[in-house]
């Protein structure tokens, strides 16, 4: 990255539906407005609905989920874009597992008709992988990396156990079937980790189990138009930027699999100059892991017309 000042871009990922998300936006914002319209009529349904009334059963379905929370961050987006005409680009972007395709969508290396049924596809696929054999994920708090990894080496025999989330300094998260990550978080309290808490998740994301969803993925990514991002976008599966549509493919599909490397993601983005974070989209957890990896850093929010006002402000736009 070149810039050395400006904001970056982040998005959130699964687990931050709520019944009600982008209605309050939808309502003051046409721009937003059109992108729930124009999911509705990509997907066959009524995606809106379901985002602003629920049932909130139907939309925690990881097939439902992925795509609701992806529609919700563009349209978010698309607010800022309607309301700041005239704002500079972002320095970087990255998103939190689903959310690296919604950063691809704001850097414009896929266009979000694409991104939506990318990610569609993504939720069935991954569906489908935790009904045939199910996990689940642990967030564990209070241990160093090594100590979790010797943890999940001491358990192996139970089964699938992988390191699944690196989010922010002694936060890591365990995936794999259900018999091993809770014997992992016993440990792990056995071992002196503040809290061990198993995440409200229907599968093992990010990890081996994953397997069968990330050759499904493979096949839905190489069947669209991917170019190069305006700025920079930083993947989950290696930290780092990327640029041409080749990686930006390998990134997506590797990330099912791989672990998350949240914090090694933010860091780097600090290391570029940029001390600025706007998280687009409902939920506020990746402010609070920006402030866990720098208390220095500066961590907004645009998930409602008021978070974006406040966040134009932060920006400096009138």
């Amino acid at each position: 990255m070149d810039e050395r000042t400006g904001f970056a871009l982040l998005f959130p990922g699964q687990g931050s539906q709520e019944v009600g998300m982008g209605r309050a936006m939808a309502d003051r914002s046409p721009a937003a407005r059109a992108v729930y319209e124009e999911a509705n009529a990509i997907l066959g349904f009524d995606l809106r609905r379901l985002c602003f009334e629920g049932p909130a059963d139907e939309l925690t379905l990881t097939k439902n989920s992925q795509p609701a929370i992806f529609t919700t961050s563009i349209a978010c987006l698309e607010a800022m874009r309607e309301a700041a005409p005239g704002m500079p680009a972002a320095a970087a972007a990255a998103g939190l597992s689903l959310g690296e395709f919604s950063a691809h969508v704001a850097a414009g290396s896929l266009s979000f008709a694409d991104g939506l049924r990318l990610v569609r596809r993504r939720g069935e696929a991954m569906q489908e992988a935790c009904d045939r054999e199910p996990g689940t994920m642990a967030s564990i708090l209070g241990l160093d990396l090594e100590t979790v990894r010797e943890i999940c080496a001491a358990l192996a025999g139970l089964g699938v156990l992988d390191i699944a989330n690196l989010n922010s300094p002694g936060q890591v998260a365990v995936s794999g079937g259900v018999e091993a990550v809770r014997a992992a978080m016993r440990e792990a309290e056995r071992r002196g980790a503040k809290k061990a808490v198993e995440l409200q998740v229907s599968g093992a994301f990010h990890s081996r189990l994953m397997r069968p969803a990330e050759e499904a993925l493979r096949t839905a990514v190489e069947g669209v138009p991917i170019g190069p991002p305006r700025f920079p976008v930083v993947a989950n599966a290696t930290a780092r930027p990327v640029s041409s549509p080749d990686e930006i493919r390998e990134t997506l599909v590797r990330q099912l699999c791989s672990p998350v490397l949240w914090e090694e993601g933010v860091r780097h983005i600090i290391r570029s100059g940029v001390r600025l974070f706007v998280e687009v989209g409902h939920g506020r957890v990746l402010r609070g892991l920006v402030r866990k990896i720098d208390g220095a850093a500066t961590a907004l929010g645009i998930a409602d017309p008021a978070g974006l006002a406040k966040a134009l402000a932060g920006l400096g736009v009138d």
